[in-house]
């Protein structure tokens, strides 16, 4: 009898993205190049028992996020589903995991509280709010700037928005930074069922803007809690279910975008000096500046969508119910749309990166974050203010939301 072995994978067949230390560690940028390269639709099986396409060039990224009727949101953005089974129970509920038409009117209930009206007044309220952080860390020398200066733009986005204090706001992104860092033993008791771990977290959620529905019931304002409880979608009030899987998506997209790629902005200057100078010499670079940290932080790492009808790509054939996702990181730093990709240039243009996502579900807060980024980093170049790494970096640990959450740095 003839026993024939079979070959140990090699290339990029040894990479699994459910895999957190490749990317706490940094190895994803290197993995990414080389499915680019070796395997741009990619089969992945993860240790978790996870299976599902990884799409990692642009233009099939881009490909996928056009064709929404082929590529549904409704099992959530994120691998693994949620904590009750393998389909999201936010589906249809939640704007980032709801499908047309569905998804159009519940993007109109939410769109007022995301004009560029209330992103000026959110650009005021961070403005002040940057006053006091920046300060207090030049009288210190210094600060942990994830936790001192990041925290304070999506603070001052969440009182704006939902109508809340500063010492609320501050609550509210301790509960989305435990919920979103549920694999973290910084921010939570990792031991146990992760399932029960995350919807005891997500329950926590609830029970804050609970706390306010009730509030606004009894006193409405122009608040996003407020709005949801007078919109109608297809006839009919939204639920207090809806109204919190709204506010949530609403807290959770906010805090991890700014909050995270400021820190991670700021930790790549730092380590490209010669861009650091040019943003304080030039201040009428921190638009593409801004960009280019969208770019190279790509916060939101992937986004999750189930095919809904067989389509072909590339020579894959993707079936229904079939798992796919996006991968922002991997598309940010593909070399034929990004030439010299692996750099991080402040004056990079055009710079038509993913990092709010693209087509229907475009991040519907964009305007806010960019202006809560733009206010800080012109800060920076007004008053020539200069940081340098003191300390250990640490990084969330997980695979979808890329962030800093130790930002050690003195005043130079």
């Amino acid at each position: 009898m003839t026993v024939t072995e079979t070959p140990a994978p090699t290339g990029s067949e040894l990479i699994d993205l459910t895999d957190v230390d490749l990317f706490v560690g940094g190895g994803h940028t290197a993995a990414f190049a080389r499915l680019r390269a070796e395997s741009p639709i990619h089969w992945n099986e993860g240790a978790d028992g996870s299976r599902f396409w990884a799409l990692t060039r642009y233009d099939d990224v881009m490909w996928a996020y056009r064709n929404h009727e082929v590529f549904g949101s409704a099992r959530g953005a994120i691998v693994g589903g949620s904590f009750r089974s393998d389909e999201d129970t936010s589906a249809g509920r939640m704007l980032v995991s709801t499908d047309l038409p569905r998804h159009r009117m519940l993007k109109q209930a939410i769109h007022p509280a995301m004009t560029s009206g209330v992103a000026k007044r959110v650009a005021k309220r961070v403005a002040g709010l940057l006053d006091g952080a920046l300060a207090r860390a030049l009288q210190d020398g210094g600060c942990d700037f994830a936790a001192d200066v990041a925290t304070e733009l999506p603070a001052g986005a969440l009182m704006e928005i939902m109508g809340i204090g500063h010492q609320d706001a501050h609550h509210l992104i301790g509960l989305t930074r435990r919920m979103v860092g549920y694999r973290d033993e910084i921010f939570v008791d990792t031991g146990g069922n992760e399932r029960l771990r995350l919807a005891w977290l997500q329950a926590e959620v609830f029970e804050f803007f609970a706390d306010i529905l009730a509030d606004r019931r009894a006193t409405p304002g122009e608040d996003l809690v407020s709005m949801l409880l007078g919109a109608e979608v297809n006839g009919r009030r939204l639920t207090e279910e809806e109204i919190f899987y709204n506010c949530m998506n609403v807290a959770v997209g906010g805090n991890e975008t700014s909050s995270y790629t400021a820190c991670t902005g700021l930790l790549a200057l730092m380590d490209h000096p010669e861009q650091y100078e040019r943003l304080l010499e030039q201040p009428e670079t921190v638009g593409t500046a801004v960009e280019e940290m969208l770019r190279w932080s790509s916060t939101n790492a992937y986004v999750q969508r189930v095919v809904e009808r067989e389509t072909e790509r590339g020579g894959v054939v993707f079936k229904p119910g079939d798992s796919v996702t996006l991968w922002n990181y991997s598309a940010n730093r593909d070399e034929d749309v990004f030439p010299d990709g692996h750099l991080f240039d402040t004056m990079r243009s055009p710079n038509r990166h993913l990092s709010y996502g693209a087509g229907l579900h475009r991040c519907i807060g964009a305007p806010v974050a960019q202006a809560e980024l733009a206010l800080l980093f012109e800060r920076f170049a007004a008053e020539g203010l200069r940081f340098r790494l003191a300390g250990e970096v640490r990084r969330l640990r997980s695979n979808f939301i890329l962030g800093v959450t130790r930002l050690p740095v003195e005043v130079v």
